[in-house]
């Protein structure tokens, strides 16, 4: 379809990759990116709050038979010297460490923007012992513009990445998973594989175009307004947000003080039609 064919070419070259290619979701493109990126029984390192590792059901066992080794990330976010000592040395009895998985923005609860400077030392690091990076950057754009950042410095060093187009940028359907065309060659019939080629996408695409287009500049007003609920919900009771940990436009609210669960509060701002 010459629309998604468009969508694909320029994503691909906002963030300075030769390749694009349209998918689902970003589920999806994670799992064809490590299906594409590993053989079975080799094992990726993931952050453990990251969305593979959590929220993804196992894929990367059912789908691509690797196994997941868990980067600990409570008090520095992905410590070269941490990873380093988690790549296993080639042997008959160890699983091959093949890809580095890094997330940006991460943690599931904050959103946290990682600088393209602490990717690139990351990326080196992997490459220096033979793996591949991926990045899953469903949220790269609110990186991007909380960190005042161009886009093409978040891709230095990563084989391979993928965006969303649902989040931010408000699209209502679809993720790009971005590479070499070599890689995108590969991930297209990976793809097909998983039931995620599309005859009639060009619709689907067109939206993305328009969210590319028009809507990258406005996630600055996301931040600004997440900055101001969590200020005002502070201001009510400080133990119900941290503004300082609201980066981006996640912000994580607190209401064990008050005995509540998340679900009882819900449902008392639906009867007041909020």
């Amino acid at each position: 379809d010459p629309t998604v064919k468009k969508l694909e070419a320029m994503a691909a070259a906002m963030f300075g990759k030769e390749a694009g290619l349209f998918v689902v979701s970003g589920t999806m493109a994670n799992q064809v990116a490590i299906m594409a990126l590993t053989q079975p029984g080799d094992e990726v390192l993931v952050g453990e709050k990251s969305h593979i590792f959590n929220l993804e059901a196992g894929g990367l066992a059912a789908i691509s038979g690797v196994q997941s080794r868990v980067i600990p990330t409570d008090e520095k976010l992905f410590d070269p010297s941490i990873i380093e000592s988690l790549i296993r040395p080639r042997g008959v009895q160890s699983p091959r460490t093949s890809v580095l998985c890094l997330e940006n923005t991460y943690d599931l609860n904050r959103g946290i923007p990682i600088t393209p400077e602490h990717q690139l030392t990351l990326a080196d690091l992997a490459h220096k012992h033979g793996l591949a990076v991926y990045l899953d950057g469903a949220r790269i754009f609110n990186a991007a513009v909380a960190l005042r950042a161009p886009l093409t410095e978040f891709a230095r060093g990563i084989d391979a990445l993928q965006f969303c187009l649902t989040k931010g940028l408000a699209a209502p359907f679809g993720s790009l998973l971005l590479g070499t065309k070599e890689f995108i060659d590969r991930a297209r019939w990976v793809r097909q594989r998983l039931g995620g080629g599309m005859r009639q996408a060009g619709f689907m695409a067109a939206a993305g175009i328009v969210a590319l287009e028009t809507m990258i500049d406005r996630m600055a007003e996301d931040h600004a307004n997440a900055k101001r609920l969590a200020q005002g919900l502070a201001a009510i009771d400080e133990s119900l947000a941290n503004p300082d940990n609201t980066l981006t436009n996640i912000v994580y609210v607190e209401f064990a003080a008050f005995g509540l669960t998340a679900e009882q509060v819900a449902a008392q701002l639906l009867q007041r039609g909020i």
